[in-house]
């Protein structure tokens, strides 16, 4: 079992509670957890991917690239038409309209974008930009930058926070989990519960009421960064643990 040296303990033992324990009926998933559309889990490349349901507390840093003319006009996840010539992004799993602010790491420079589109699918990219917010970080012409991305608020909030109405969140504050086994059996899911707790973690079960049965949530508390949920969903998912992944309560 590789696991990367920066992993805190937390996620250390995560792994060994999942390995000494044989997770029966944890292939079962839920089809859809939120009533918007673009909130509901889709396949790409046989790959799963799961929005989350908040952007706060949403920071990475990774390989940024950009897409243009190929896909102007064209219609993205959120039905908007794509305009390589706007401020928007395309990311994996943030909710739409989370505004996001981008820093080269490369030359320092700064853009804000809202996500309206879903991507970029190839391995180790985390945002894909529009032409014109990778021309403004200088990025255009080489293609791929090391960037950090951090989330502002949804573009209502921010609207409205400019009015007045209302308070921009402290997006470093959140409850965070992962969700470690969706089971059909209650008594599967107390089993898995326990392993958990017994080794000292906050793990809850959650109910799914699913269009032909109950499902019973396993999830483990990861803390109030998404950052740390997001290494503890890595981890998990490296060590062929394939249904796991994080979530914002």
């Amino acid at each position: 079992m590789n696991i990367p040296r920066h992993l805190n303990h937390f996620l250390i033992s995560v792994l060994v509670c999942l390995f000494t324990f044989s997770v029966i009926g944890c292939s079962a998933k839920a089809k859809n957890y939120s009533s918007e559309p673009t909130q509901v889990p889709y396949v790409i490349n046989n790959i799963t991917y799961y929005p989350i349901p908040s952007s706060s507390g949403y920071r990475e840093k990774g390989v940024a690239s950009w897409y243009g003319r190929d896909f102007h006009g064209r219609t993205t996840s959120n039905g908007e038409r794509y305009n390589m010539n706007a401020m928007t992004a395309a990311h994996k799993t943030l909710p739409m309209n989370t505004m996001l602010l981008v820093k080269n790491l490369e030359n320092g420079r700064e853009v804000v974008v809202r996500v309206n589109d879903r991507g970029p699918f190839v391995r180790g990219r985390i945002i894909d930009l529009s032409y014109k917010a990778a021309k403004q970080l200088k990025m255009a012409r080489k293609g791929i930058s090391r960037v950090q991305v951090v989330a502002l608020a949804d573009k209502r909030i921010l609207a409205a926070s400019a009015k007045g109405q209302a308070t921009l969140p402290n997006l470093r504050q959140g409850e965070f989990y992962v969700q470690i086994g969706s089971f059909g059996r209650k008594q599967n899911a107390l089993n898995l519960q326990k392993r958990f707790s017994d080794a000292g973690h906050t793990a809850v079960i959650q109910k799914y009421y699913g269009p032909k049965q109950l499902f019973y949530r396993v999830q483990v508390y990861a803390g109030k960064e998404l950052l740390a949920a997001r290494r503890a969903e890595t981890a998990l998912l490296e060590s062929g643990y394939k249904g796991a992944f994080a979530v914002a309560r």
